[in-house]
């Protein structure tokens, strides 16, 4: 029961990221666009990029949560532990790989 309590605090951070960005503040935010000259950033679709963002991070809360619910039923809170990290860490290639698709 004392892991729920980390478990909970980074998936309210998940969904903080995810509903807090938007395109008003995203030039001060996410890392990369942050740095892109203005010409860059007109290249950029940023609209469907922050949907793509927030649809990511939302499943990425919610799957890790699954994960860590079902392992530490079904084997032990060790065995959670490891496979909540591994479904944050896993899918970020995915994210970085996807992301870039929105560059025109």
């Amino acid at each position: 029961m004392v892991l729920i309590i980390p478990i909970l605090i980074v998936n309210v951070i998940f969904v903080i990221i995810a509903f807090g960005i938007n395109k008003k503040n995203a030039k001060y935010l996410l890392a990369g666009y942050n740095t892109m000259s203005m010409e860059q950033r007109e290249k950029f679709d940023i609209e469907g990029f922050l949907i793509f963002f927030k649809k990511y991070f939302l499943q990425v809360a919610f799957y890790s949560t699954l994960i860590f619910i079902f392992l530490s039923l079904l084997v032990n809170p060790g065995a959670a532990i490891i496979g909540y990290t591994f479904s944050i860490i896993l899918p970020t290639p995915y994210l970085i790989i996807m992301g870039n698709r929105f560059n025109k």
